[in-house]
């Protein structure tokens, strides 16, 4: 569905602490094989250790990882040298302008950073998912001061992701619950979203 739309990279969720969308590892790994080239697939994982990022691609075969916690054993540098190929996506959950710095920190280190509105300080991690939208003026900054592609997610819908997209001017947009009904993917909501991205973009 996602791909008819318009879509240029599929998000396959792994296990989450919390949010919508996670599927089987058997699926994500079926989903990854079957998805034309030209189209990235994105497995977005909550793993913290390298060891575990590079077993967990390795067995599914996505084309990018998108880290959606900091990593704490391990780094951006072994991750690419084990992963000759795959694309490394970091997510910063922007919280405050300590945001910015947080990203200025990883980004010779990534292929794009993704921004999204989790908190990772909750003793139950919120790592995207949660409906929530952002300050966009910190996630403008922070798109003026990396030099990767960015990425914006949190919160977007098909009635504001245009203003998003002027606020913030991102690479890419990322959404997930607002293109959701009682957690299943809702076709309306893909369509209206696509056609407002589009508007917004042309």
């Amino acid at each position: 569905m996602a791909i008819n739309y318009g879509a240029s990279a599929i998000g396959l969720v792994s296990a989450m602490p919390s949010g919508p969308g996670p599927i089987p590892e058997e699926l994500i790994a079926e989903i990854a094989s079957s998805v034309p080239p030209g189209v990235a697939t994105f497995l977005l994982t909550c793993k913290q250790g390298v060891d575990a990022i590079i077993d967990q691609q390795r067995r599914l075969r996505v084309n990018t990882i998108q880290i959606c916690d900091r990593l704490e054993t391990g780094s951006h540098e072994q991750l690419r040298k084990e992963l000759p190929g795959v694309s490394l996506v970091q997510v910063i959950h922007v919280t405050g302008r300590e945001s910015v710095a947080e990203a200025n920190a990883v980004e010779l280190f990534v292929d794009a950073i993704l921004l999204d509105s989790g908190n990772q300080s909750l003793p139950v991690k919120e790592l995207g998912g949660t409906g929530r939208t952002h300050d966009w003026n910190v996630s403008r900054e922070i798109r003026e001061s990396v030099s990767v592609p960015l990425f914006l997610a949190g919160g977007l819908r098909s009635d504001n992701v245009a203003s998003a997209i002027k606020s913030v001017q991102p690479f890419g947009v990322d959404v997930c619950s607002g293109v959701r009904t009682n957690g299943n993917l809702d076709e309306a909501k893909v369509s209206a979203f696509f056609a407002a991205v589009h508007r917004a973009a042309f």
